[in-house]
């Protein structure tokens, strides 16, 4: 293995701890936040502001601090946004009431926002691109896993050592990853060119809106999102409605997770060995959408068990080539621009489930709320082909 790979390889690890126990800490609060905040006098409308708070700063900054990394680097706006994940975390063990905690929460989104498009740029900067894939697979299924068991985490520490100590536990594991970062990344990626032009924010925007395959990617990831979003916010009322309890719950939600997680490094290598990586994520998208239909016809917690995990598989092969398929559209110095966009699909995707279905389902009840996002899903599907496929039709 030459100089080069192994520095590669050693990024790459570097980036995936990171990754892992930022995403780790920060989702400790998942569960603490809403306790914490109804200890604190706040009623159901007062959480769902503080969580909005954090979702529409992340989706608004995600953009503005791809820019940033593009035109000053990937090492400040990464840096910065770990110090705003770890002071914001602190700040919570101090807060007073749940204005305070919006406030904060706003800042949580701004790190977050600088943090995710930032090292995620940064692994494209230094990789390889014949093993791109495997890459994304590795970082993917790092973040992923942080997610995941950052919640689980939370909850058991909550219990052990109060709610207000969860948050410092999670701003000081975040802290370490700032050292670790500060310490072992490079402020210029080994493949970055140090000569590269940082081309203006506006036809940088307009090159984007022009370019049909990235915005098919873009349009692919808002779709998925909707999806992902309708399982985590309606799932539990949906199983709720079936007589099903909280441990079920857990269950479906930890089939999903691991499949999800699993899947991701083969998707990788995956993505790797094959021309035309849109097939992936176009089977990707038909499965997911097939998924969420089918959960309208489940009444067990096996085959909900079982979609679920389908669900998963589906999730981590069309989001993990998504990344390297926007990483090799895009050239270098664009890179933390277009995953900033990404982040912002994600968000917006997320937000538009969790706004929108629920009057569907208050109306026409969860099966047709399921029914409808998997129509969606295929919907998205077919414009992901047309946009992805008649690339040249513009020009």
């Amino acid at each position: 293995m030459s100089s080069r790979a192994k520095s590669s390889s050693h990024l790459l690890l570097t980036a995936c701890v990171i990754s892992f126990f930022c995403f780790f800490a920060s989702y400790m609060r998942i569960p603490i936040v809403p306790l914490f905040a109804t200890s604190l006098g706040a009623d159901t409308v007062q959480v769902g502001m503080i969580n909005g708070a954090f979702m529409l700063m992340a989706g608004a900054l995600s953009i503005p601090s791809g820019l940033l990394s593009d035109r000053f680097g990937r090492r400040l706006p990464l840096l910065g946004g770990m110090i705003l994940l770890s002071g914001s975390s602190l700040m919570l063990f101090w807060s007073n009431s749940p204005l305070q905690m919006a406030a904060i929460y706003l800042l949580f989104g701004m790190g977050l926002s600088a943090f995710s498009p930032s090292l995620m740029s940064y692994v494209a900067d230094f990789t390889p691109p014949d093993i791109l894939g495997q890459a994304y697979g590795l970082y993917t299924m790092a973040l992923y896993g942080g997610m995941t068991l950052g919640p689980a985490a939370g909850g058991f520490l909550g219990a052990a050592i109060g709610l207000r100590a969860v948050f410092l536990v999670a701003g000081g594991l975040i802290f370490a990853m700032f050292l670790v970062a500060f310490a072992f990344l490079p402020a210029q990626a080994i493949r970055q060119s140090r000569g590269a032009a940082r081309p203006a924010i506006l036809p940088a925007m307009i090159k984007f809106m022009e370019n049909r395959q990235l915005i098919a990617c873009f349009v692919a990831t808002l779709g998925g999102c909707m999806g992902f979003g309708m399982f985590l916010t309606f799932m539990p009322l949906y199983m709720q409605s079936l007589g099903m309890n909280t441990g079920h719950v857990g269950f479906v939600f930890a089939a999903q997770t691991v499949a999800n997680a699993l899947s991701r490094l083969p998707s990788g290598k995956l993505c790797d060995r094959i021309s035309d990586r849109s097939i992936l994520v176009s089977s990707g998208l038909a499965v997911f959408a097939l998924a969420l239909a089918c959960f309208g016809l489940c009444h067990s917690v096996g085959s909900l068990m079982a979609t679920a995990a389908v669900m998963g598989i589906s999730l981590g092969i069309t989001f993990t080539v998504i990344c390297a398929l926007i990483v090799n559209i895009v050239p270098m110095e664009l890179r933390g621009l277009a995953m900033g966009c990404y982040n912002t699909s994600v968000y917006a995707g997320m937000t538009l489930s969790s706004v929108g279905m629920g009057p569907v389902i208050r109306q026409a009840g969860f099966r047709a709320g399921f029914f409808l996002i998997g129509a969606v899903g295929i919907a998205v599907l077919f414009l992901f082909r047309f946009l992805y496929c008649h690339r040249n039709a513009a020009g």
